[in-house]
């Protein structure tokens, strides 16, 4: 069997084909293909509060495409979730019904279910369960934050804080207070806790950071490699480091999330496991195919 996880996030569209395995009775999954598409719906999101008739065509057209891909690997089962762009939009119902007519069934989700898809990953089975674990999820749009505690959910919440919105200026004090709050009222408790950090950019900055296998992203050598990135313009951070374009500069706001959740966590060392909302969506599929 082979299974479809669609993506649609603030920055980036993304299509996960994974094939699935059985041995033994154990069910599970190896990624076939991924595709990824830099259409950045949270710039007329957050800003215009609808998503332009430009990026629509262009959405539908990824959509139409993703469809037709599914068809030839013949994927039997398929999940798409939409996150914050997405739910901002005043038009973005209206998009759902025509992506509807291209054969995709789509669904915007809240925060919570998307920290909940990405926690279906099962992140937990790398955990030691009596450690205390802060969760961290950055995406264009929103930042998904968890506190694992002796192998339990203590607390999640989404706060309207992502790389995009910082970018715009759509970002507010209130909610950097809230978020800050918020930390230190769910990790005063927690000695040594440990990072978890997931999506796009914190995969990057792992693999600029040249850490080797599964060894954790210490605060100091995040700050250290922020202040290099931040060094370079973003035309250098292109041409120099090599970094996609729509990657150069969502990077620099992403570390400045990671920094401050990491300094109002009192979080020293930040674990980077590499999986996302798709990952979460095949999980989630296989949980289902199960029952």
């Amino acid at each position: 069997m082979r299974y479809g996880a669609i993506d649609i996030g603030s920055n980036a569209i993304r299509l996960l084909i994974a094939d699935i395995i059985e041995n033994g009775g154990v069910i599970s999954f190896k990624k076939n293909t991924l595709i990824r598409v830099p259409l950045r719906l949270g710039d007329d999101a957050f800003i215009d509060k609808r998503i332009s008739k430009r990026k629509s065509e262009d959405l539908i057209k990824t959509m139409s495409a993703f469809k037709s891909l599914m068809d030839v690997y013949k994927v039997s089962e398929y999940m798409a979730c939409a996150t914050s762009a997405m739910r901002e939009a005043v038009n973005g119902v209206e998009l759902v019904s025509e992506i509807k007519k291209v054969g995709i069934k789509l669904e915007i989700i809240d925060g919570v279910k998307e920290a909940n898809i990405i926690y279906n990953s099962h992140i937990e089975q790398q955990l030691e369960r009596k450690k205390s674990y802060l969760y961290i999820d950055v995406g264009g749009g929103s930042t998904e934050l968890s506190v694992f505690s002796n192998g339990f959910l203590v607390a999640s919440r989404s706060f309207n804080i992502g790389t995009i919105r910082i970018l715009d200026n759509q970002d507010s004090e209130e909610t950097w207070a809230e978020m800050k709050e918020w930390i230190k009222e769910h990790t005063k408790n927690n000695k040594g806790i440990i990072g978890i950090g997931t999506g796009g950019n914190i995969n990057k900055l792992y693999r600029l950071a040249d850490e080797k296998g599964t060894k954790p992203l210490s605060f100091n050598k995040l700050k250290s490699l922020y202040e290099y990135l931040n060094s370079f313009s973003l035309k250098e951070r292109i041409s120099v480091l090599g970094l996609n374009n729509d990657r150069a500069d969502v990077i620099i706001p992403a570390c400045e999330i990671f920094l401050n959740v990491m300094k109002w966590g009192s979080v020293k060392n930040i674990v980077v496991p590499r999986v996302g909302l798709v990952d979460g969506i095949i999980q989630t599929l296989i949980d289902d195919y199960r029952e």
